[in-house]
């Protein structure tokens, strides 16, 4: 295969299934000089399983910008060389930006060579709307940072894609419907395109409960897609709920507020806490 020299070259790989590595991802890699990889070593079993033997460099979170300077040294010097990363398409919650940013300020090519990503597969089989999304990578690991960054999409029209570790999918979904509500249309999948894969669809406290229910499936990689807020949240709410919601929320905290107004008036307790979260951002 003729590729460009010197040039980078951005190759998208495999996220479970290794069938669905493309036969330019495979010239590419077999043809550049160098190929820098987020584990060498879980790379360097791909690439043997294609029969690439093409040498392997690191490049990873921990020594991105060292790697950077050594990669344009090799450019431009006439190389060609491709990232990878560990699964899918490079620089998606992945290194790679410095690089790639760097490359193209030194005046050298960068392309692309397209194909899997976990973040596209999710959204291709949710059915949740895909015409405008946000994509919000890994939630913060600590609780606190991790509620404020949901809070923060809480009224977001769009639909809403989070990657997550298993370890903490329980507690997010838990953070989610308390602050999204429990009506919320959601889907979980995990493990795609691998043998387990598996994929739940329902409200959140569906979803949270499947996944609580379900040892086995308590592992693996996890994409969230999480149904985007209605544009004008309280539209749904007459006047004397908006006014006991505003007389209520003065004096208790806002999840408290919505509870008991739904309690007196009879409104959904959501549609009142999402009201009620508007207003307050708003004053």
């Amino acid at each position: 295969m003729s590729i460009i020299r010197p040039a980078l070259y951005v190759v998208a790989t495999p996220i479970g299934n290794l069938g669905d590595m493309s036969q330019r991802a495979r010239e590419v890699l077999a043809a550049v000089d160098r190929v820098a990889a987020e584990d060498t070593r879980h790379s360097g079993r791909l690439l043997s399983h294609f029969g690439i033997a093409t040498p392997l460099m690191s490049l990873h979170e921990h020594n991105e910008a060292q790697r950077t300077e050594t990669i344009l040294a090799r450019l431009a010097a006439g190389e060609a060389v491709a990232l990878i990363s560990d699964a899918g398409t490079p620089l998606i919650s992945d290194p790679g930006f410095v690089l790639v940013r760097a490359v193209r300020a030194a005046g050298f090519a960068v392309l692309a060579v397209p194909g899997p990503s976990a973040l596209v597969a999710a959204l291709s089989i949710a059915g949740l709307p895909t015409d405008r999304f946000v994509f919000e990578g890994f939630l913060p690991a600590k609780a606190g940072a991790r509620r404020t960054r949901l809070e923060a999409v809480a009224r977001e029209p769009r639909t809403l894609v989070f990657y997550e570790s298993p370890r903490r999918v329980a507690d997010t979904l838990a953070v989610m419907i308390d602050v999204f509500g429990t009506e919320r249309e959601a889907v979980l999948a995990r493990e795609l395109t691998k043998q387990h894969e598996s994929v739940t669809s329902g409200d959140l406290a569906v979803l949270r409960a499947a996944w609580l229910g379900d040892a086995e499936a308590q592992r693996g990689e996890v994409v969230l897609v999480v149904a985007g807020a209605p544009d004008e949240r309280g539209a749904e709410l007459d006047a004397e709920s908006r006014r006991v919601l505003d007389v209520l929320r003065k004096a208790l905290p806002v999840k408290q507020a919505a509870a008991l107004a739904a309690q007196i008036t009879g409104a959904k307790k959501n549609a009142l806490y999402q009201y009620a979260l508007k207003v307050a951002r708003d004053e």
